[in-house]
């Protein structure tokens, strides 16, 4: 009896223990199931939407921010524009006159710039070549891909081009590849009519 009771003391605590361990595991995976159930879709898809709200307001103020910006520069560099609408010929004078002083204010400082900008690009190329003297480094420079057979074809359409088939032939005097034989029956024809009288 002692050794049921033992038995059953142990079983229970088996099933106590199973028990135990089937609670925590049940409330892990409710945990779990609560968790993924937070964002359902109806508040995924309000999510989105409020995202793309949001981003299509940073978006517009963004533009209206750089419009702002531009016409600002312009301004600054161009200029309030005049109102020619209502102005005489004297007004109209002046105002051309002012224009035509700012362009050429304006190509000054640009032609100014542009020397600048030459000189730096002299002064950075000849760092860089210094540069790679000191390192030993020379730099190959990059070549043009050519074809090789149009290289060919160009070279012998020159060719073809002076090379003149007329000018290249030799003069050939006629005597130089007569026959001995040829000659004495020509002397001998000549004899024969001279003989007979005809001249």
């Amino acid at each position: 009896m002692a050794d049921d009771e033992a038995k059953k003391a142990k079983q229970a605590e088996i099933d106590r223990k199973r028990a135990e361990v089937r609670k925590r595991m049940e409330e892990a995976s409710k945990a779990k199931k609560a968790k993924k159930g937070f964002m359902t879709p109806e508040r995924k898809k309000k999510l989105r939407l409020l995202l793309r709200k949001k981003a299509a307001e940073e978006l517009k103020k963004e533009q209206e921010r750089k419009a702002a910006e531009r016409r600002r520069i312009i301004e600054e560099r161009c200029g309030k524009p005049k109102n020619i609408d209502d102005a005489n010929e004297d007004s109209l004078k002046r105002i051309s006159k002012e224009y035509y002083d700012r362009i050429v204010q304006l190509e000054d400082q640009k032609y100014d710039l542009e020397y600048i900008v030459k000189r730096k690009d002299m002064e950075i190329a000849d760092l860089n070549s210094q540069v790679n003297d000191l390192r030993g480094k020379f730099v190959k420079p990059t070549l043009k891909k050519v074809s090789k057979y149009e290289n060919k074809f160009a070279k012998l359409q020159k060719k073809a081009a002076e090379f003149n088939f007329r000018n290249q032939l030799k003069v050939v005097k006629k005597k130089e590849f007569t026959l001995e034989e040829e000659d004495k029956e020509a002397k001998k024809a000549e004899k024969a009519d001279w003989a007979i009288g005809k001249k």
